[in-house]
């Protein structure tokens, strides 16, 4: 079955077109095609607390041409949200309606902690692990949402306005860096430990970069090394040497610090990289909705 979501985040505006299935009691959300455009939102929300004409045109015109290309694929039914420049833009909601009206695609601003539901949901988060006590990190450009479960029980969530295009932009605020140590500090001396999953094109990068392909998983070494390394060269550097893109090549850094933040606040030895995102678990819910009944959002 084929289902398609839309994220609008404050980095890029993202596509995925998705075949789920059932096996073994589980559900898998298999990529068919991902495109993802870095209209890059936040560059404006984060400094000006508003859409400039040019962003919101540049955003319209890629919703209208994911909207032709859901008019060719024709999924089950496809769902689109937008996330922290979206719900902090003070024409937010003007442009959703604009998008509603031109491309006739409803979309939702969600909050930090429906986007860590969203992705806590995915069925691929049941590890063959001992651990029992989950620590979700996942890093956008203008938030980052934390969760940790114990048995698929939620023990706390809390999103935070550290991104990597907000502090690219010089906006973040040392509080928040001092909250976020504070909050995942609760959990630093956890009896039985933590396994970490982290999420996000950065993280998905840093471990094709640094980390063993034959694995899933990325040290606190290697991340660090990472950190390190990225950080004492230029951004062409970046794209010379690591074949990066320049809109990743400036936010792999900041990206990597706050994932490097949070596993030594906590004590975190390694992290799991199961490279899927809020595009993923939006697809995942659709298709829990659709069993209950066949829907299609426009």
């Amino acid at each position: 079955m084929l289902f398609a979501s839309i994220d609008i985040g404050s980095n890029a505006v993202r596509l995925l077109f998705a075949n789920v299935f059932e096996l073994e009691s589980h559900i898998h959300v298999e990529k068919a095609t991902l495109t993802r455009i870095p209209v890059r939102l936040g560059t404006d929300v984060f400094s000006k607390q508003k859409i400039s004409q040019k962003k919101a045109d540049d955003l319209i015109k890629t919703i209208k041409a994911y909207k032709l290309l859901i008019d060719v694929y024709k999924p089950l039914a496809f769902d689109a949200c937008a996330t922290s420049a979206m719900r902090e833009a003070s024409n937010g909601k003007e442009i959703i309606k604009r998008i509603r009206k031109e491309t006739r695609i409803k979309v939702r601003i969600i909050n930090g902690l429906e986007e860590a539901s969203i992705l806590r949901s995915l069925d691929i988060w049941r590890l063959e692990s001992d651990e029992k006590y989950r620590m979700f990190i996942d890093v956008g450009g203008g938030s980052t949402e934390i969760s940790v479960t114990q048995n698929d029980r939620l023990l706390g969530a809390k999103s935070f306005k550290l991104g990597t295009i907000r502090i690219l932009e010089g906006k973040e605020k040392e509080s928040e860096w001092d909250s976020m140590r504070a909050w995942v500090a609760r959990y630093s001396d956890h009896p039985y430990g933590l396994i970490c999953i982290g999420t996000g094109g950065n993280i998905n990068k840093i471990h094709k970069l640094f980390g063993d392909q034959l694995q899933m998983t990325l040290d606190i070494g290697q991340l660090r090394y990472a950190y390190d390394y990225l950080s004492g060269i230029s951004i062409d550097e970046r794209m010379d040497l690591l074949g990066l893109r320049l809109d990743r090549a400036d936010v792999i850094v900041p990206a990597s610090r706050i994932y490097l933040t949070v596993l030594e606040t906590a004590g975190i030895s390694s992290i799991y990289i199961p490279k899927a995102g809020l595009v993923d678990g939006m697809v995942y819910n659709l298709y829990k909705r659709y069993k209950k009944g066949p829907e299609r959002e426009i």
